[in-house]
């Protein structure tokens, strides 16, 4: 059965990137190609709403996209937990709607956030430093703000990681207690660095992302997956089985 597909944010360079994909799958249909001046009404008669706008906009299209009966596929930064919250309560026992946010497409970038998450535990000292190109309007990233969030959720039990100072500007935002660090620069792409400091040692897991190809695959995984979503699920981590280990850290 073909899934038919309206891609919002059509023209940015993620945006293209999903419509090729989609042209070029045999089970998927590119119904409709939204811009910034396109009425939200032209996504109607499709079975997914792809979100690859700002921050600001976000919010309003997966709305008018739930509250429409489609599901919908989020790669758009700006989620908060507590947004994400939100919307789960507004589409809860709905069956014909579901939605999937992913902060990064990247399969490299999943397991380098799960593998922090799982470290987090056995260091007290934490910071996250995150590096995207100067046209990135938001900060922090979505993929720092998710990992900052998954390292305090496994340090529940633990209590906030060591911070000293973070009354200073230059010490970073604070998310879940984990001072974020960001940069926007030309000649980037995406680059992010969590670094883990205890007694005598530190660890630093690094993830770089060289060419937006290695979004493909995280793309038409999590593509697969809006077609039958029901409530709210956030991260390819949600959709990858990454052992027993990672169990805890879905949303």
């Amino acid at each position: 059965m073909t899934t038919r597909v309206a891609v919002i944010g059509a023209t940015g360079k993620m945006g293209r990137l999903v419509c090729q994909l989609v042209e070029n799958a045999e089970d998927y249909e590119l119904v409709a190609e939204l811009n910034s001046q396109s009425p939200l009404s032209d996504m109607l008669g499709a079975d997914v709403a792809v979100d690859l706008t700002v921050p600001g906009v976000s919010q309003s299209v997966v709305d008018f996209a739930t509250t429409n009966g489609l599901r919908v596929l989020v790669g758009t930064s700006g989620w908060s937990e507590d947004r994400i919250n939100a919307l789960a309560g507004r589409i809860a026992g709905r069956d014909e709607t579901g939605v999937i946010i992913i902060p990064n497409f990247s399969i490299g970038s999943v397991l380098a956030t799960g593998f922090a998450a799982q470290a987090a535990r056995f260091f007290d000292s934490i910071e996250i430093v995150e590096a995207h190109h100067a046209g990135k309007v938001d900060s922090p990233s979505g993929t720092a703000v998710r990992t900052a969030e998954l390292i305090g959720r496994a340090r529940a039990a633990l209590g906030p990681v060591s911070a000293p100072h973070t009354d200073q500007r230059a010490r970073g935002q604070q998310v879940a207690s984990v001072p974020v660090h960001s940069i926007r620069m030309d000649g980037l792409l995406a680059r992010q660095e969590v670094l883990l400091g205890g007694t005598g040692e530190t660890l630093t897991i690094s993830h770089n992302t060289l060419s937006s190809a290695s979004y493909e695959r995280g793309i038409l995984l999590a593509l697969a997956a809006t077609r039958s979503a029901r409530g709210v699920a956030v991260g390819l981590d949600a959709l990858l089985d990454l052992g027993p280990e990672s169990a805890g850290l879905g949303a």
